[in-house]
């Protein structure tokens, strides 16, 4: 778009560029603040008017947040969704592969019954879950969260490790065959390399799916909580402590905001590849 002056020299208005910008600051202001007020000290977390800089600068949020348990939430945390990624990521590649390339029978009410799970409501099965976990012992470990994610999570990395494998030429596999290779060492060594992007991809999504999830870790697990949970376990009756949420939050993101940012060229192409193949 262009406009004049009262100079009459045309200067160009970009648009694009500007309503990206003011996208941008719509989505980071939450965060600076978020940011800031967990450096805060604790008189200036609830000071009117608010500040908008952390001035003096201080740690004692956090310190309030690890006195408080942090440091096991995020302990748990981290076990969970890194065991519930593996087995999904390992699981999905062979599913995955098998429904692309194998002549299986029942493909579509297979691929038809994953749908129905990945967007199944996770609170219609919690009662259940937690009757079955009862009964098996399992509550209260690690394994009560690990089994479930993997479950609800693992549709949507076959789905996308399908299209992926749809798009890898046969001759590779034939190649590999001819000189030897079985098929355990055809997908490992020739076919897995090259799906890395929708590796990528499932892995970031199911990594935040379990970072995230609230309702089952607050069902299953009374002692090893999560982040979640434990940040919503913070303060007492008559206290609300404010910089503990906040620094809490702070270093809940950090993971997820350092794995989008890392594998974000892998997880746009996997997403755009995994739309337009099969």
């Amino acid at each position: 778009m262009r406009n004049r002056t009262r100079h009459g020299v045309r200067r160009v208005v970009n648009i694009p560029v500007i309503g990206s910008a003011v996208i941008a600051l719509w989505v980071l202001l939450p965060l600076y603040w978020m940011v800031a007020t967990s450096f805060k000290t604790l008189g200036n977390v609830s000071a009117s008017p608010p500040q908008y800089f952390p001035i003096p600068a201080s740690t004692s949020s956090y310190n309030a947040a690890f006195n408080d348990g942090f440091g096991g939430f995020l302990a748990n945390s981290v076990v969970v969704a890194a065991c519930s990624t593996a087995l999904v990521l390992a699981l999905g590649t062979f599913a995955g592969y098998a429904l692309a390339r194998l002549p299986l029978r029942g493909k579509y009410p297979i691929m038809v019954s994953l749908l129905m799970i990945s967007v199944f409501p996770t609170i219609a099965v919690v009662p259940s879950l937690y009757i079955a976990m009862r009964v098996i012992g399992w509550l209260n470990t690690y394994q009560a969260l690990i089994l479930p994610y993997t479950a609800f999570n693992l549709p949507f990395a076959i789905w996308i490790l399908r299209n992926y494998f749809l798009g890898i030429s046969r001759s590779m596999e034939e190649s590999a065959r001819v000189d030897g290779a079985g098929s355990l060492r055809t997908i490992v060594q020739v076919i897995v390399p090259q799906v890395t992007p929708g590796l990528f991809t499932a892995g970031v999504f199911t990594f935040t799916a379990c970072w995230t999830e609230f309702l089952m870790a607050l069902s299953f697990d009374f002692e090893k909580k999560t982040i979640p949970v434990g940040i919503a376990s913070f303060g007492a009756q008559f206290t609300v402590p404010y910089g503990a949420y906040f620094a809490a939050s702070v270093i809940a993101v950090a993971p997820i905001a350092a794995l989008v940012l890392i594998f974000r060229r892998a997880v746009v192409s996997g997403l755009t590849a995994g739309a337009v193949k099969g």
